[in-house]
């Protein structure tokens, strides 16, 4: 047999392979009508989901279905619409996955949940709770919401997120903020590293928590903040022009903590890690 010959058998066997694995996905659309601030729901257990924004007062939901293993439970109580990725009897991990592609009016609450795979959420001002194990999290466009955002060691990206109540914890995924800023942004992670890229707003109040795990901000020279960072036995790096606080409420210990303010200190900032590395860097 002539080496095309062979190529040309191995083609048409990739190509035979291809069409019987596509053959075993399933696509399913589902349309309803909501009213205001509806309440959706995107119980996953293994897969990617991907919320945007609809143009109207509809939820359209296009769910992919990987294999025969799995199947997708939806219901509308109401203003209330939840969907659940249901396994079915021999499914595992690698059989069960479900894509989903979800628009909803952009004042929705939204509710997403998946052990595994990609969860991301964007241009949506409702409240916005997004879990997961080892999940990626990319959270974009948000403004005027409750942003609550956990996982156990899945990375999470939170950009552009104005005005929210931002609440967001890992045990071990690092935590990526740019431009993020409210009343209230409080991290925290257990070995996973923090980083904040922003000038903190006016009048919020920041705190980011580390165990092992180091925390960078970075921030603009006419930031407005108060801050206090403080290490047990990590490292405390300061590159950017604090004033000398008037009164403290403990003693700054160079290299391990700092107290300062930089223009009329409007939002306070609060970073602790115990055996984390802190540093303030000046954009």
């Amino acid at each position: 047999m002539g080496t095309k010959e062979r190529a040309g058998q191995v083609a048409v066997a990739l190509l035979v392979c291809l069409t019987t694995l596509s053959a075993t996905d399933t696509k399913k659309d589902f349309k309803y009508a909501v009213g205001p601030k509806a309440s959706v729901s995107i119980i996953n257990e293994y897969g990617p989901v991907s919320v945007k924004p609809s143009s109207g007062n509809q939820v359209l939901v296009s769910a992919t279905l990987h294999s025969d293993s799995v199947e997708v439970d939806n219901s509308q109580v109401g203003n209330r619409i939840e969907f659940r990725t249901h396994l079915l009897h021999g499914a595992t991990p690698q059989n069960s996955q479900v894509e989903y592609e979800v628009l909803v009016p952009s004042d929705a609450s939204v509710t997403v949940h998946s052990t595994t795979g990609l969860l991301r959420v964007e241009q949506l001002q409702g409240d916005l709770t997004v879990q997961g194990d080892a999940v990626q999290v990319d959270v974009r466009d948000i403004k005027d919401a409750h942003v609550h955002v956990k996982t156990l060691n899945g990375p999470i990206t939170l950009t552009n997120i104005r005005n929210g109540h931002v609440e967001v914890s890992s045990v071990g995924g690092d935590i990526t903020m740019s431009a993020v800023s409210g009343p209230l942004v409080e991290v925290s992670s257990t070995s996973g590293k923090i980083r904040y890229d922003g000038d903190f707003g006016i009048g919020g109040e920041y705190r980011m928590q580390s165990h092992s795990g180091d925390v960078e901000a970075i921030i603009p020279a006419d930031a407005s903040v108060d801050v206090v960072a403080r290490s047990v036995r990590g490292e405390v790096q300061n590159d950017f022009p604090l004033r000398p606080k008037v009164h403290n409420s403990f003693i700054a210990v160079p290299g391990k903590s700092l107290v300062g303010v930089a223009g009329k200190a409007a939002s306070s900032v609060i970073i602790r890690t115990f055996s984390g590395k802190i540093r303030l860097k000046k954009r």
